[in-house]
């Protein structure tokens, strides 16, 4: 009599002990799937996933809009504000589709399989290439609005030279170097994009600041008739104008680009289905944000609005409390 099976018991060797199949085409950042080893990845929520999109959207760029304006007038700025803001969405829900048509989790996924190779690499050096773009003009308005800047001969000062006086420690090599090691290095640091959820409702909420400030003040002036209704269309006289309206082509096409970080919000979701709904109030939020602040500034400034909106925060805005609400903004 025996006991068990009589087939023979393969014997595993040392070096077979442990392994395991491994796909190279496994993304690196797990999707949700993968909810047995990777749970930690799991679990963001509506809200968090919304500020997190908001914020990628809402970069540097927003504080150009109103020089856009400016040069398209109120009429087309808002109109290609908006189609632009519908073009994203239909780009990002072909993305999505056919992520989950090819079962990709991962952006650099979508577009090797759609590129192969080659297109990995292309893209991984398009949003390093973004990146560092983004984080300089960052660095810019930051080095600005702390440390003051120069334009057409007139210097603009910063918040921490109007209050202190041109120091060593606020110039804006001393500013920059202490924000990156102080905020940008930390931020960057976090695991998860969920992690990121309460400074980016800050920044949105901060965002929401500017636009009501800059909103009291423009009205307040166009009641006290101190300030005029803005040019509603483009002024088009000779082919220098025409070549003009060029200029804010770059800030609008590139103003809701937030493609890359879809999938890593959507992989960290309890829920993977949200995602579009989480787009699309997204952009619903940014294109109020930017309409807003466009149109506002544009209202507040006219003529004299600056490429960067923040350096015409450093003057008499005619109104009680100039100064304060200068500093506030």
């Amino acid at each position: 009599m025996t006991i068990g099976s009589l087939q023979p018991v393969e014997k595993k060797g040392r070096g077979q002990k442990n392994k395991q199949a491994v796909d190279e085409t496994t993304p690196l950042l797990p999707s949700r799937h993968d909810e047995a080893n990777f749970h930690e990845l799991n679990g963001a929520g509506f809200s968090g996933a919304v500020f997190n999109l908001s914020t990628t959207i809402i970069g540097a760029g927003i504080m150009a809009l109103p020089a856009s304006m400016k040069v398209l007038g109120l009429v087309p700025g808002i109109a290609l504000t908006i189609f632009v803001a519908f073009l994203t969405e239909a780009s990002i829900e072909m993305l999505l589709r056919f992520s989950k048509a090819g079962k990709i989790f991962t952006y650099g996924g979508v577009m090797g399989d759609a590129f192969g190779k080659t297109g990995t690499v292309l893209l991984q050096i398009s949003v390093v290439v973004n990146t560092i773009g983004v984080m300089v003009v960052y660095m810019i308005i930051i080095g600005d609005v702390l440390s003051g800047s120069s334009s057409n001969g007139i210097h603009h000062p910063g918040l921490l030279e109007g209050w202190f006086g041109d120091r060593w420690w606020n110039a804006r090599f001393s500013v920059l170097l202490v924000m990156t090691l102080a905020v940008f290095a930390p931020l960057a640091s976090f695991k998860r994009l969920d992690s990121l959820r309460y400074t980016s409702a800050l920044a949105v909420a901060l965002a929401v600041v500017f636009v009501a400030i800059t909103a009291g003040i423009a009205i307040i002036k166009l009641v006290n008739g101190s300030i005029a209704m803005p040019r509603l269309f483009p002024e088009v006289t000779d082919l220098t104008s025409v070549w003009n309206l060029f200029t804010a082509v770059p800030v609008l096409v590139t103003a809701y680009i937030c493609h890359f970080n879809v999938h890593s919000i959507g992989n960290e979701l309890e829920d993977s289905a949200l995602i579009q709904p989480i787009v699309r109030t997204s952009l619903l939020l940014c294109s109020i944000v930017y309409i807003t602040t466009s149109f506002f500034a544009y209202l507040l400034f006219g003529e004299s609005t600056l490429d960067d909106v923040l350096s015409n925060f450093d003057s008499n805005l005619g109104i009680p409390y100039s100064s304060l609400l200068n500093d506030v903004v």
